[in-house]
């Protein structure tokens, strides 16, 4: 692992927060101003974070077990589990591992989607829950997906939460914040994506919608309200998960996977 994880970046020893020792930090350094560096708590996600070139480090705090699956080039405070916990989330398994970090810019689309190249791309309709959207980041790093596109005023920020339950999947996948996804939408048709809305109500399974060769846009909405239905036009196909008749739909970070999975093997 330390060899794969090897950050060039210089991370001085022990460096005091704003003048105070991380150890004396008062309690519950969780809430962030907005551009802001933010918590990414979990071994996983904290060493993704750490070798991630495009991430600015703030400092990192790890308990001396933890500190061992760091790189040799991070120094961290090193703190006692109870330390940690008073300065994160109640609740937040960090596993003895924490980050606090400079958000991910997001990616213009033209950018990481040109031109085509087989790989899918993920597109998130208002789905504002951090678990759902950190879980979709991490199936779309998982299947090799080229990019989460995101709406971009409500959508959670990458941090926290939605970053642990990404599990690195953040700093792998690219992603982009669009102020008009019908627009996104519409650019990535022109781009040469089969631009799939996934819907419950309709004929079409997924995998007859994918027999198409094209790399795919999958458009996924929130659970109840699903795709927009503007959005779900502009797409060119509208297509569903075919499940049992006794359960009525599936969790949105499920039907990703499922999306994802399929478009993946079917390329």
């Amino acid at each position: 692992m330390k060899d794969q994880l090897v950050n060039k970046r210089p991370f001085p020893p022990n460096r005091p927060a704003h003048g105070i020792p991380a150890d004396k930090l008062p309690r519950r350094q969780f809430e962030e101003e907005t551009g802001g560096p933010s918590w990414v708590w979990g071994v996983h996600a904290s060493l993704a974070a750490l070798a991630n070139p495009a991430r600015r480090i703030e400092r990192v705090v790890a308990t001396r077990n933890a500190a061992q699956r760091l790189p040799e080039s991070v120094q961290p405070h090193i703190l006692e589990p109870d330390a940690i916990d008073g300065m994160l989330p109640p609740g937040a398994v960090h596993q003895g591992l924490a980050v606090r970090a400079f958000p991910l810019e997001p990616s213009e689309l033209e950018a990481v989607c040109s031109p085509p190249d087989g790989r899918s791309v993920l597109v998130l309709d208002g789905v504002t829950d951090p678990q759902n959207v950190g879980a979709a980041f991490r199936s779309a790093a998982a299947f090799g997906a080229r990019a989460v596109i995101l709406q971009d005023r409500k959508s959670p920020p990458l941090t926290g939460v939605l970053a642990k339950a990404a599990t690195g999947g953040i700093e792998i996948v690219p992603h982009v914040r669009a102020v008009n996804l019908g627009r996104a939408v519409e650019t990535l048709r022109a781009l040469g994506y089969l631009t799939v809305s996934l819907e419950g109500e309709v004929e079409l399974t997924l995998s007859d919608a994918l027999k198409d060769p094209r790399p795919v846009a999958l458009v996924l909405g929130a659970e109840g309200k699903g795709v927009r239905p503007g959005l779900a036009e502009a797409c060119e196909k509208r297509a569903r998960i075919p499940i049992a008749p006794a359960m009525e739909s599936l969790n949105v970070s499920a039907a990703a996977a499922i999306a994802l999975y399929e478009a993946s093997r079917s390329r």
